[in-house]
């Protein structure tokens, strides 16, 4: 399995796509709403990426609930995350609603033979308006347990869950995808108002994978998490003991251009401990990555990183219809509450 994750342009694989496919660099696939007019179509393309692609592929979509939905005709529209404790009458309410919200993603996109969502966001809602209800909560007291509930929901199904952004994107104003943010505070304020989230949900073996933050974390590290050796080999992975799949964020995002071109940036966030990388949203930085990586290194990555990302891919679907159904119809009536 190759450490790039790349995107398509539309609804059906282009000749092109179909051979970047089969090449030994590329391991995964994340789609987006122009790759979708409706489930017969989708799963027509899922079938034919898995075809061209002859080895094991990990097929991703950002599906967490609310604005960040790539599919919608056809899919139940979660809420937000940060929705949850308003949509509910109680602390239970609220927990029972988050799973049942993690069985409905679970159920719908594995019958798309989609491995899994980048879901759930554990940030905590603080200043950044590229997070906001995309979050559980503004504490990390709400963000544990709701987090937890909703994982408990995908694992229900056999859903790997994806955790970001490592360490915490919430308390900078800027938007990685149109700015390199910068967060000021001390290690001391990241670890007891953000980190303490992932720290817990790791030591539960909760997560299967994390995506950390295009941020720059002044005070501890003058690189990007996503770039940074110390954040992702030295506090991820030794101290807080994660043992799972580290993807970086896109590196399209203006966040990732501190570490040079396209090659240089797949390349550095791989030695920093990634073990896959996206590049969406620019095909020509794709193809950069494709041409610029040596088969040393791809194989040296694949040798570190298969043991966490093989594990993600073709989980089979654990959920009966009846299970699905009973969620479904909890997560319609709290929407109905609006």
């Amino acid at each position: 399995m190759g450490p790039l994750m790349l995107d398509f342009q539309a609804e059906m694989l282009l000749p092109e796509e179909k051979e970047k496919l089969a090449h030994p660099t590329v391991g995964g696939v994340i789609l987006f709403a122009r790759n979708f007019y409706d489930k017969a179509q989708l799963r027509a393309l899922i079938d034919d990426i898995r075809k061209y692609a002859r080895s094991p592929i990990l097929i991703a979509v950002d599906h967490e609930g609310g604005r960040v939905q790539r599919f919608r005709d056809g899919f139940t529209h979660l809420p937000a995350m940060g929705e949850l404790t308003a949509l509910s009458h109680s602390k239970n309410e609220a927990l029972s609603l988050s799973r049942a919200c993690g069985v409905v993603m679970a159920y719908e996109l594995k019958n798309m033979d989609i491995d899994f969502s980048f879901a759930p966001v554990l940030d905590i809602n603080n200043i950044s308006q590229v997070i906001g209800d995309r979050a559980f909560g503004s504490v990390s007291g709400e963000v544990i347990p709701l987090a937890s509930a909703l994982i408990d929901g995908l694992h229900e199904g056999n859903m790997p869950a994806i955790g970001k952004h490592f360490p915490g994107h919430g308390s900078v104003s800027a938007d990685s995808h149109i700015a390199l943010p910068v967060d000021e505070r001390t290690i001391e304020d990241i670890t007891r108002v953000d980190m303490v989230v992932f720290k817990s949900l790791i030591s539960e073996n909760k997560l299967d994978g994390i995506m950390p933050a295009h941020v720059i974390y002044s005070s501890v590290c003058d690189k990007p998490a996503g770039f940074s050796h110390h954040w992702l080999r030295t506090v991820l992975r030794k101290q807080c003991a994660f043992r799972g799949a580290v993807f970086s964020d896109d590196l399209s995002m203006h966040g990732a251009s501190v570490a040079g071109n396209y090659t240089d940036r797949a390349r550095a966030a791989l030695s920093a401990g990634c073990d896959m990388v996206l590049a969406c949203n620019n095909e020509k930085g794709a193809e950069a990555i494709l041409d610029g990586l040596s088969n040393d290194e791809v194989s040296h990555v694949k040798t570190n990183s298969e043991q966490v990302l093989l594990p993600l891919a073709n989980r089979t679907l654990s959920i009966n219809k009846e299970t699905y159904l009973a969620a479904q119809q909890q997560v319609l009536r709290a929407l109905d509450k609006r």
